[in-house]
C-alpha cells in the first residue's frame, strides 16, 4: 500500500459514541444493507471485497459508471454504492492512482479519493446522506477533514441549514487550522445548538432540577448524556 492509502493516515478520534471514521470493512453495504434507511433497496445492496478479484472488476464497473451518469444525479444511494466501490479500489489496488487506473476510461485520481472518502466518514453520517438529509456534494466536503470536526460538519447541516458552499468553506478552514468551532461560527452558525421537543413530564423535570442546581438545562442534559456513554 502507497502512503496514498486513505486508511491510518489520520488520528482515529473519539466522538460521543462513535468513532469518527468507518468502523465497518471496507466495501460492507452496512447503510445500503439497511431496510430502516433504503427500503426495498436493501436486498440488492452491493457488496465489493477488495480481495476478490472478481468483486473487484464488479467495483471497477461501478466506478466508470457512477463517474460518468452519478455526479449530475441525486441519487444518494446510488452515489454511497459509488463510494463503496471506489474505496474497495483504492483497498484493492492499494493507491488512489492504481484504483483510478483500475477504474480506466478517464476516471481521474481526484475522483476516486474524493468519493473513497465519503464512504469513510463514520456510520451516523452516511445513513443521514443515504436519507437525502446530506447531500452527497457536502459530504464530499464533510469527508475532507478528520477526526470529530466530520461530526461538527455533518450536524450543522442538519441543525443550520448549511450549504454546501458553506460546509466547503468550513472545511477549508478546519484544515488551515481553524477550531471547528470557529469555522462554524464564521459561518453564523453556533456549534452545539440543537432544539429538541420533550415529553412534557420529562421537560418538567429538566427545568425543575435545572433550577434547583442553578444550572441551564442544556448542562443538566449535557451531563445526563455523558453519563449515557459510559454505560
Amino acid at each position: 500500500m502507497s502512503d496514498e492509502r486513505p486508511d491510518g493516515a489520520r488520528d482515529r478520534a473519539e466522538s460521543l459514541w462513535h468513532p469518527a471514521d468507518r468502523e465497518a470493512e471496507v466495501g460492507e453495504p452496512v447503510v445500503r444493507g439497511d431496510p430502516a434507511v433504503t427500503g426495498e433497496r436493501a436486498e440488492r445492496a452491493a457488496r465489493f471485497d477488495p480481495d476478490d478479484p472478481e468483486s473487484l472488476e464488479r467495483a471497477a464497473d461501478t466506478v466508470r459508471r457512477f463517474a460518468s451518469e452519478a455526479v449530475a444525479g441525486d441519487d444518494n444511494v446510488v452515489m454511497l454504492r459509488g463510494a463503496a466501490a471506489c474505496a474497495a479500489l483504492v483497498r484493492g489496488h492499494g493507491s488512489y492512482k492504481a484504483a483510478a487506473e483500475a477504474a480506466g476510461d478517464g476516471v481521474q485520481v481526484s475522483f476516486i479519493r474524493k468519493w473513497a472518502r465519503v464512504h469513510d466518514l463514520p456510520e451516523s453520517v452516511r445513513r443521514h446522506v443515504a436519507r437525502g438529509h446530506i447531500a452527497p456534494t457536502a459530504a464530499k466536503h464533510i469527508a475532507r477533514v478528520a477526526g470529530d470536526a466530520r461530526f461538527d460538519l455533518a450536524w450543522a447541516v442538519l441543525d443550520a441549514d448549511l450549504t454546501v458552499r458553506e460546509v466547503r468553506r468550513a472545511a477549508s478552514a478546519i484544515n488551515d487550522g481553524t477550531s471547528p468551532e470557529a469555522a462554524l461560527r464564521a459561518e453564523g452558525v453556533a456549534a452545539g445548538r440543537l432544539e429538541v421537543d420533550l415529553p412534557l413530564d420529562v421537560y418538567r423535570r429538566l427545568r425543575d432540577r435545572a433550577s434547583l442546581e442553578n444550572r441551564e438545562p442544556g448542562d443538566v442534559i449535557a451531563d445526563a448524556l455523558d453519563g449515557y456513554r459510559d454505560l
